[in-house]
């Protein structure tokens, strides 16, 4: 039998990919004890339902997430380079961490939709740290929340979704030639968003 501990993360780790494959309404807590190797009831008794589960799964989430923006920002510089650093930290997370976009878009698309409270306590207040942080670096008539927001959009989407290669078949986060293309394109776009000289 495991310990306490072990069995507990192995439980949250097999909620955390079922949730980002499946999202929250299309898993059950018995796809969850499948996954883990464990019977419903272990899976109760280390980590209690699928509600309490999927609270742990999107607070590690927003821990890992917010642990990498305060390590980018600490090394941010109110300047084109410094833009042009966190973006590509941001990148390169969301990449390592593929679960934590896949979990995000899940709740665009309304689920969980009875759990109202994510967006509050986790989102929002990271959006408005980054965007003050960034602010000194754009230029004076730049909405800079939604060019935050614009990264989010478009970085989720592309490490879930991918873009289409020449055969029409999905390509993305897998490949290190689109995630290159993709984060050229990020940049330029962030650069005019921002008011950056060409």
């Amino acid at each position: 039998m495991d310990s306490s501990e072990s069995g507990r993360d192995r439980i949250v780790e097999a909620a955390t990919r079922l949730f980002a494959a499946l999202g929250y309404d299309g898993t059950s807590t018995r796809m969850i004890a499948d996954a883990a190797g464990l019977n419903i009831a272990t899976v109760a008794y280390h980590a209690g339902g699928k509600r309490d589960l999927y609270l742990t799964v999107m607070e590690r989430a927003h821990e890992a997430e917010r642990a990498a923006l305060e390590a980018a920002i600490a090394d941010f510089t109110p300047d084109p380079a410094g833009v042009r650093m966190l973006i590509d930290r941001y990148l390169d997370f969301c990449v390592d961490n593929p679960d934590v976009p896949a979990l995000w878009m899940h709740r665009w698309l309304s689920d969980a939709a009875d759990v109202v409270h994510l967006e509050s306590r986790y989102v929002k207040p990271l959006i408005a740290y980054v965007s003050e942080t960034v602010q000194e670096a754009a230029g004076p008539d730049v909405d800079v929340e939604y060019a935050v927001m614009t990264v989010i959009w478009a970085t989720h989407g592309f490490c879930r979704g991918g873009v289409l290669d020449v055969n029409g078949e999905r390509t993305g986060i897998g490949s290190a030639k689109e995630v290159a293309r993709f984060r050229a394109h990020l940049q330029r776009m962030v650069s005019r968003l921002l008011g950056f000289p060409e």
